[in-house]
């Protein structure tokens, strides 16, 4: 794993890059291009050559996140809240990432009108925030994931704060930072700059 200077380091870039709008996929996909893990699990190379099935659509790795994201009618929601944050460009920029995408059902759990407050233009600093907590530089597949958990390691996302990997009868959730445990529906979705992991529930940062 990198030092914490190291990551510390990462995340100031990311959170500049998101700052400065339209460069902000030039910043990340610079940043990354020094960050030499990227890790490959059997599960991944597995996916690489038969892809996944999400949402009714082959996800394949020759797309990037976006791409293949927009063809998934599972996760409608979270693609339309991506493209009004203005962060299409970031997530289709060199990576690579680790995106952990709620599925439409994951938004329909929240009170509609939170989702609403979301969408209004004077909140989108914070819809910034919520879906930046969904991503991390690098790519962890589950093989990474469950190491990481068996470890008691987390992950620090591009918003700033952690997750953490735990295991349950074997299968990989996550805590976010309000100690909610949420489950993965789909995992190890590869894309040409990174990885998918479909949840079950919106991870929620701790401010």
């Amino acid at each position: 794993m990198e030092s914490s200077s190291k990551t510390t380091a990462i995340v100031v870039s990311l959170i500049a890059g998101l700052l400065v709008g339209g460069g902000t996929g030039w910043a990340i996909a610079n940043m990354n291009k020094t960050n030499s893990k990227t890790s490959m699990s059997s599960s991944s190379m597995q996916n690489d050559a038969d892809g996944v099935t999400v949402g009714g659509a082959k996800m394949v790795k020759d797309k990037d996140i976006v791409d293949n994201a927009v063809n998934a009618k599972n996760v409608t929601t979270v693609v339309s809240l991506v493209k009004l944050a203005s962060l299409v460009d970031t997530l289709k920029s060199e990576g690579p990432f680790t995106v952990f995408a709620p599925n439409n059902d994951a938004f329909a759990k929240l009170p509609s009108e939170t989702v609403a407050s979301l969408q209004k233009p004077e909140n989108v600093e914070t819809l910034k925030k919520i879906l930046t907590y969904h991503v991390v530089a690098g790519t962890y597949t589950s093989a990474d994931l469950k190491v990481m958990a068996q470890k008691g390691e987390s992950l620090t996302t591009v918003q700033g704060e952690m997750l953490t990997p735990v295991l349950k009868d074997g299968m990989v959730h996550l805590m976010d930072a309000k100690n909610n445990d949420v489950m993965i529906e789909t995992s190890d979705v590869i894309s040409s700059n990174g990885v998918t992991h479909v949840i079950k529930s919106v991870l929620m940062p701790a401010n």
